[in-house]
């Protein structure tokens, strides 16, 4: 099973960019967006169901415009289950889940920290996923939760790491609670493969920060411990070009 992860900075923006394209080529089983930024309604959905999605799920939030997530399937889950039952969590469309019989794929948008007010919000919400995931894999322990988390782990994910040492997505604080969500039973499955750096799935658009790849690692694949031996590939694409961020992925032997 492969699985992509993308966060598209608004899917009617990609889709002009040539996104359509772009997924008929890659092809994953089960694709995770964030930041789709659209309701279902305002999509023509037979385009992805013409190149290979019969099965298409849209949670989003509820300021039009805003935040918002999705997950393409070629095959029909189990179970579909929107967001996290918490409310204020909810209410900005940032959490999706299909089951299959083996796997559960979540697509995951976790806040970021851009003002002091939404810093503590993003805090708050981290909290509150760390207790939700922790009840979840009871039920559903072979989990894989795809997407933007806007942190940083290590400073191999980032171009400048002394720069930014105090900028929302690598604060310690941040970093220490994406050490602990590993700890707590999950496995970066890029980094499980691949320990070199200056790979990242995010650049800024200032600065022609892409070509000259500054960039940050901040969307991940991350695949729990009963699932680690299940990991045959993990991957980022950064030649797709339809956001300020690019694909990642997963390959599971299920």
């Amino acid at each position: 099973m492969q699985i992509i992860s993308y966060n598209v900075n608004g899917i009617r923006a990609a889709l002009n960019k040539g996104f359509l394209d772009w997924l008929q080529a890659a092809l994953p089983d089960v694709l995770c967006l964030q930041e789709t930024k659209a309701r279902p309604e305002q999509l023509d959905l037979t385009v992805f169901e013409k190149v290979g999605y019969p099965y298409h799920y849209w949670f989003s939030a509820q300021k039009k415009g805003y935040s918002s997530v999705a997950i393409l399937c070629k095959q029909k889950p189990n179970n579909v289950t929107y967001g996290t039952g918490i409310d204020y969590m909810d209410a900005e469309g940032r959490n999706l889940r299909v089951d299959f019989d083996n796997v559960s794929v979540m697509s995951l948008y976790l806040p970021s920290g851009t003002n002091p007010d939404r810093l503590a919000y993003k805090f708050n919400y981290m909290d509150d996923f760390q207790f939700y995931v922790d009840n979840l894999k009871k039920d559903f322990p072979n989990l894989v939760i795809c997407g933007d988390y806007n942190i940083c782990h290590e400073a191999i994910d980032i171009h400048d790491p002394v720069r930014n040492a105090k900028v929302s997505g690598f604060l310690p604080e941040e970093r220490t609670w994406l050490d602990g969500f590993i700890h707590s039973g999950f496995v970066d499955s890029f980094r499980h493969l691949n320990k070199a750096p200056h790979h990242y799935s995010w650049w800024s658009y200032r600065a022609n920060a892409r070509n000259n790849n500054k960039g940050w690692r901040i969307d991940y694949a991350m695949v729990s411990e009963p699932l680690k031996n299940n990991i045959e590939r993990a991957f980022i694409l950064p030649q797709a070009v339809h956001s300020d961020h690019c694909p990642v992925g997963v390959t599971l032997a299920i």
